[in-house]
């Protein structure tokens, strides 16, 4: 369970499944937050429309050769030192629209969170596909959801238009990147800053 005290201080949390860098921060925030006593709001998002305000067409790692090598090697590093699996994945980014819809729309649930650590981990772990119905849907019955019901709900008009201005939302509060953290009004870009996130959040 993540921290759910109401009167505890609280971290915004903003990730993209098809972010590398997410999925460090997806795996993390949990055991991290609960130890400083943080309440997360879980705020998936989508970075592609946010990618072609820029101009690109894709990540900018694949756009920028030098970055992408740097940037395959630092994942190799940091999942060691935090002891997580990792497989470069064969598809990179993946596509992810049905995972984001169902964990938008699983937004305050309790097993939203473990939805999300496993879906990262099935891309950056198994280094399978995550958009598929059958592969969120197997997701969902691990855990003991229904989850005809929720993929069909996740994918109704209403959600949909929750997450295009889910989509909004990050462009006018300046987001340009994932994982993305809001403490106290401050924003921390990168995974790297999630303590600094926390550390804010607390004082």
């Amino acid at each position: 369970m993540e921290v759910r005290d109401t009167e505890a201080p609280e971290i915004e949390f903003w990730f993209d499944f098809g972010s590398n860098y997410s999925y460090l921060s997806v795996m993390r925030i949990g055991a991290l937050a609960r130890a400083a006593a943080v309440t997360i709001r879980w705020r998936p998002f989508v970075l592609g429309p946010i990618f072609k305000a820029f101009g690109w067409d894709t990540s900018p790692f694949l756009l920028q050769k030098e970055k992408g090598a740097h940037m395959w090697r630092d994942m190799e590093r940091q999942c060691e030192k935090y002891a997580l699996p990792w497989c470069r994945p064969s598809v990179f980014p993946r596509h992810s629209l049905l995972p984001v819809r169902i964990a938008l729309y699983g937004e305050g649930r309790p097993w939203m969170p473990e939805f999300c650590r496993r879906v990262m981990l099935r891309n950056f772990s198994a280094d399978l596909d995550i958009q598929a119905e059958s592969a969120v849907a197997g997701i969902l019955d691990e855990l003991g959801l229904d989850a005809d019901a929720i993929v069909a709900a996740a994918q109704g008009e209403a959600n949909k238009l929750a997450l295009r201005q889910r989509t909004d939302s990050a462009q006018a509060r300046g987001i340009f990147g994932a994982p993305t953290f809001f403490a106290r009004g401050e924003m921390f870009w990168g995974d790297d800053r999630l303590d600094d996130a926390l550390a804010l959040a607390r004082n």
